[in-house]
């Protein structure tokens, strides 16, 4: 089981913006252990939803700061933002058309997409709110 950690370089210095981060991230690792322990599809089906309309309303407030800002890089993390999004709704069909889920494959590419997220936008982001 992977599990996400909180590190200080994942902060942007926008307090709204940094604990809905760490609320994701304990949303993610929640649906890992939940997976991890064989809980039944329905439940991951449900906490994927829940992952979806937080990530969802998150990159609406995350992109508002940056429309206001007139951050020069607006558009290529927005486009990031829409990968994810795409990503979680083809995890979500492949889950409602399989019925069950593989929970290292869920695992990997939920961490593998926040970890570069953080560490690349996000990360340029808090550069220039900083």
């Amino acid at each position: 089981m992977i599990t996400i950690e909180w590190k200080d370089e994942y902060s942007v210095g926008v307090p709204a913006i940094d604990h809905e981060h760490r609320e994701l991230i304990d949303l993610i690792n929640w649906l890992n252990e939940i997976a991890h322990r064989g809980v039944n599809y329905d439940k991951v089906r449900s906490a994927l939803g829940e992952i979806y309309t937080q990530i969802s309303a998150h990159f609406a407030l995350e992109e508002k700061i940056m429309r206001d800002a007139r951050y020069e890089h607006f558009g290529s993390h927005k486009d990031d933002h829409e990968k994810l999004l795409d990503e979680l709704r083809d995890i979500m069909d492949r889950v409602d058309r399989d019925g069950r889920y593989d929970e290292d494959r869920l695992s990997r590419e939920l961490e593998q997409w926040f970890s570069v997220h953080f560490q690349t936008h996000d990360a340029r982001l808090h550069k220039r709110l900083g």
